[in-house]
């Protein structure tokens, strides 16, 4: 299991960053928190997607934490 915190400023990109965690299984625990309770690949799958498709489209003030 691992839990996914953001704050993004782009109103757009926030909420796709969010469709796309609920698409893997993400459960919404607040409004920027999630739990990925799933097999290691697909955590792993996540992991992959945050850093190449979102991770470029991130500025400076934005941030994700995966604990």
């Amino acid at each position: 299991m691992i839990i996914i915190s953001y704050d993004i400023k782009d109103d757009k990109l926030r909420t796709r960053f969010s469709k796309m965690l609920t698409r893997h299984g993400a459960i919404r625990l607040q409004f920027s928190v999630y739990e990925v309770n799933n097999t290691k690949r697909i955590l792993d799958n996540i992991q992959i997607q945050i850093k190449e498709k979102y991770g470029k489209l991130f500025t400076a003030d934005d941030s994700v934490v995966i604990f």
